[in-house]
């Protein structure tokens, strides 16, 4: 005979797996960026002001996997997506995303990245995805300067600043807040 107590963790450890893939099947990329950016219809209490204009600054300086998408820079697509898909003008939406350390590399053209890697480099769509939709992206100059990265070493759009610091500090008195994820 079965004890309770195992029966019921059989019961609960199957129950949880059921709930986690479930979950993961509720995300959906879109609408804007079709294919980057997932996020998940959610029920909520926390309502936001849809005519609201968002000026958000992202920061980043840890590098993807070689060949893979660097997950920080997809969550600015999933920014947009998430809050588009629920009832905010994408043209209320800037976003500005600043890039530092060995994360510098994600923002190579697609040759050079391929010839110092030999790898795709999975974030040029992505990133030109991000800019055609008013996000900036900005390299520190002096992560730059360190990690041997010119300006015509970039993906097409990217910016190089003086700085990390001083991009944050240009785009905070713009009127963008630092999102801390």
């Amino acid at each position: 005979m079965l004890s309770t107590i195992p029966v019921l963790m059989l019961v609960l450890a199957f129950t949880t797996v059921n709930f986690a893939i479930a979950g993961a099947n509720e995300f959906m990329a879109g609408p804007v960026i079709k294919n980057y950016g997932k996020h998940a219809t959610v029920e909520q209490n926390f309502n936001f002001d849809k005519n609201s204009v968002f000026k958000v600054a992202f920061d980043i300086s840890e590098q993807s996997k070689v060949g893979e998408v660097n997950r920080k820079i997809e969550t600015l697509a999933r920014f947009i997506n998430m809050h588009v898909a629920n009832g905010m003008p994408a043209k209320n939406i800037h976003l500005a995303l600043v890039v530092h350390g060995k994360a510098g590399f994600d923002l190579l053209k697609e040759s050079l990245y391929q010839e110092k890697f030999q790898q795709k480099n999975a974030n040029s769509a992505l990133l030109k995805d991000l800019m055609k939709n008013q996000v900036t992206v900005y390299l520190c100059g002096q992560s730059a300067a360190y990690y041997d990265i010119r300006n015509d070493m970039l993906a097409p759009g990217v910016k190089m600043a003086l700085s990390a610091m001083t991009a944050h500090a240009v785009l905070q008195n713009a009127g963008y807040k630092v999102n801390p994820f």
